[in-house]
């Protein structure tokens, strides 16, 4: 590698140290949260249950973005931030896989989602905040499409762009610095 690269990935290394890519993050989850309730409460397309665990996904990466803002050159908080990023966009993902399965595979004689989300207990987001979380939609319907692609597509691609993002800022942090 000559010098040029090893200084052009030292800089991408050098991000997750600074507050605006972590900003920049945060407003793209934030702004996909904003446009999932517009099309449930302007466009009249009802949330399912997967969608609702996608939706909860989203809004984890953007307050786990959001606490990265908060000190980005402290460890502490760059690693919980990380680990947050990671595991909740990996978590989208399963989802919108398990979305789209359902919808292409499943078997509707056998197999629905549920009318109410399966949320802790301790924390019943659909309860507290309705017009968030409250399940309005079916999983089989495909009705939104946008350039071919229907909503699960789109979010597939959107949660997978986030975690291989995720996955390339903390290899070359990792790599470039040996530090986090």
């Amino acid at each position: 590698m000559n010098s040029s690269s090893r200084s052009f990935f030292s800089n991408i290394g050098q991000w997750p140290q600074q507050r605006w890519p972590w900003v920049l993050l945060a407003s793209a989850a934030t702004s996909f949260i904003i446009i999932a309730l517009w099309m449930q409460h302007v466009n009249d397309q009802g949330p399912c249950e997967q969608c609702i665990y996608q939706r909860t996904a989203m809004l984890g990466i953007a307050l786990f973005a959001w606490f990265g803002v908060l000190a980005p050159q402290r460890l502490g908080i760059r690693l919980i931030a990380f680990a947050g990023w990671l595991w909740t966009s990996w978590a989208g993902l399963a989802a919108a896989n398990y979305h789209l399965w359902f919808q292409r595979e499943a078997n509707p004689l056998f197999t629905s989602c549920s009318a109410i989300p399966n949320f802790p207990s301790w924390a019943p987001l659909h309860e507290w905040l309705p017009n968030v979380f409250a399940i309005t939609g079916m999983c089989g319907d495909d009705g939104w499409r946008l350039m071919g692609l229907n909503m699960p597509e789109w979010m597939q691609i959107i949660f997978a762009t986030f975690f291989g993002l995720g996955v390339f800022m903390l290899a070359i942090r990792l790599i470039t610095t040996r530090r986090i």
